[in-house]
């Protein structure tokens, strides 16, 4: 039985490149590249179940970049280079890709044209309920493999604008992983530049290198000096206790989105830093809820100051959301939240709410045909100690709207579970990231949990309309279309974007590039 659907930091369209990358001085790298070391990074939370093929779970998927390739890399500035592919041609619904020679799988067996179509297939088959379907395969998308010229030729279910991006960035498993849900629940079948040699649940992760890739980004040279041998993902859910062991040497790489940050930059750290949409809210429009009502979510909105919780948020060093889309490539750079999110209005907000039959009863708190306006506010744990301080600003500033709220601080495994499977919640503080505009898609239009990822169940016909339109559009020919989407988004309130913050990963001893996780081909280490 394949697990439930994953969404959390939604790390969206393959490599998800930075939106900046900055290096700091050599107390971070030593200066001498050196052979044979162990590269050891922490994350906040278990990855869990490693089947790529069924996650959108950004923990997992920054684990799965060490063990499985793609077609294309997508490099900082949106570039494209090699990947499994040499190379490739794309349009809106078709795309070739033409494999490099020599690739194999983690147990040495050849990797196969015929491998990397059935990936594409399975992924194109709504029947196999991956949660990629939709997302990054368009429902319907079959692909053909010629084995004589190495040749892929893909045909998308529907007009997809970004197809190359898209398909190109999925990641390969091996054939028998598609017929072997639990050998991928494992890490196995690869196609990557790791293979996983050890797993410790809840504690650590150790992949060792594997001698025959040598499919890197473009030219990449496998024999190049500083390459790590072995990779240790050591499970730290304490940020402050991960910083602790970055400054005593025992960790290579950690990200911190905490306080936490400033005594780590102090010691002028190497670090690659990711722009990332850190203050969203989602509404749960299903049956019932009370927030399903667009007048009460805009009152709910307007009784935050925003900006005051976005500070909170990310220790005053967040900058303003412009939009969904923050990472590279990053195709649309249209600022999409000014003006159409609502501002701060206390008063707006008490008289929104009373209007829509929300009145104040016994105690303060509002009610309306006899019942309390009560709502289940969703923070994640696992992006640092100031998520729980904003959640508690949210929760003060409610109270005195006479909203009772009841916080739940919850791990990405269980937000997964609340959002995919229960339905238990009202709004969740938990952020989406991604790199296209097309990515989020299924997340905000749609089929609902369990049939879809609409997660908020949003009917929004102007998003849809717009989405239509530019899903017919190459590339940034559609910005135009997207960017009145996602307007459409913030208007009806659907979603909220108020703050994005700059996520630093540090690096002692070593130095990477940062995007949708760790790249492992870019791993120096330093004596």
């Amino acid at each position: 039985m394949r697990p439930a659907r994953t969404v959390v930091c939604l790390l969206g369209v393959g490599a998800l490149a930075l939106a900046g990358c900055s290096t700091g001085g050599a107390a971070g790298s030593g200066g001498t590249l050196v052979d044979g070391k162990t590269f050891t990074m922490s994350v906040a939370t278990d990855p869990g179940n490693l089947d790529p093929i069924q996650t959108v779970l950004s923990v997992t998927r920054g684990v799965d970049r060490f063990l499985y390739s793609r077609l294309v890399e997508v490099q900082n500035d949106g570039s494209v280079k090699s990947g499994l592919a040499a190379k490739w041609t794309a349009d809106t619904h078709t795309a070739t890709f033409t494999l490099r020679r020599g690739l194999t799988c983690d147990d040495g067996s050849p990797l196969t044209a015929k491998d990397v179509a059935d990936n594409i297939s399975y992924l194109g088959d709504a029947k196999n309920k991956s949660p990629l379907t939709g997302l990054w395969v368009t429902p319907g998308t079959t692909a053909t493999a010629d084995e004589a010229s190495r040749t892929v030729t893909v045909k998308s279910g529907s007009a997809d604008p970004f197809l190359l991006l898209n398909i190109g960035t999925v990641s390969i498993v091996c054939g028998k992983g598609l017929h072997d849900p639990k050998l991928l629940a494992k890490g196995g079948a690869g196609t990557g530049m790791f293979k996983v040699s050890e797993i410790v649940p809840n504690d650590h992760y150790t992949l060792t290198r594997r001698k025959d890739f040598t499919w890197g980004p473009g030219d990449w040279n496998p024999k190049q000096k500083g390459l790590p041998d072995k990779v240790v993902v050591k499970v730290i859910s304490n940020e402050t206790t991960a910083a602790n062991l970055m400054l005593s040497g025992e960790l290579n790489a950690v990200s911190v989105n905490g306080p936490d940050q400033q005594r780590l930059s102090a010691q002028k750290l190497f670090h690659a830093d990711v722009r990332s949409p850190f203050g969203q809210l989602f509404f749960n429009q299903a049956d019932g809820r009370a927030t399903k009502d667009e007048a009460v979510r805009k009152a709910l909105v307007q009784a935050l100051d925003l900006a005051r919780v976005g500070k909170v948020l990310t220790d005053d060093r967040g900058t303003p959301a412009t939009g969904l889309v923050t990472v590279a490539p990053n195709p649309c750079r249209v600022n999409t939240v000014q003006g159409t999110v609502p501002g701060f209005d206390a008063a707006a907000a008490k008289a929104g709410l009373t209007a829509a039959g929300w009145t104040v009863g016994p105690g303060g708190t509002r009610v309306k045909g006899g019942k309390k306006l009560s709502l289940t506010v969703l923070y994640q744990t696992g992006i640092g100690s100031t998520a729980a301080a904003a959640a508690e600003l949210v929760q003060q500033t409610w109270h005195k709207l006479g909203v009772d709220v009841k916080l739940k601080a919850i791990d990405s495994t269980g937000l997964n579970e609340v959002l995919f499977s229960s339905g238990n919640w009202d709004v969740s503080m938990s952020p989406i990231t991604t790199g296209l505009p097309s990515t989020i898609v299924p997340f905000v239009s749609g089929a609902v949990p369990p049939k879809g990822t609409n997660f908020s169940h949003i009917d929004n016909a102007d998003y849809a309309k717009h989405v239509q339109r530019a899903m017919t559009m190459a590339g940034n020919k559609g910005c135009g279309e997207w960017a009145a989407a996602e307007r459409a988004l913030y208007r009806n309130v659907d979603v909220v974007s108020y703050v994005d913050s700059m996520v630093p990963t540090f690096g002692k001893n070593a130095k990477f590039i940062s995007n949708d996780g760790i790249d492992p081909a870019s791993i120096r280490m330093y004596q």
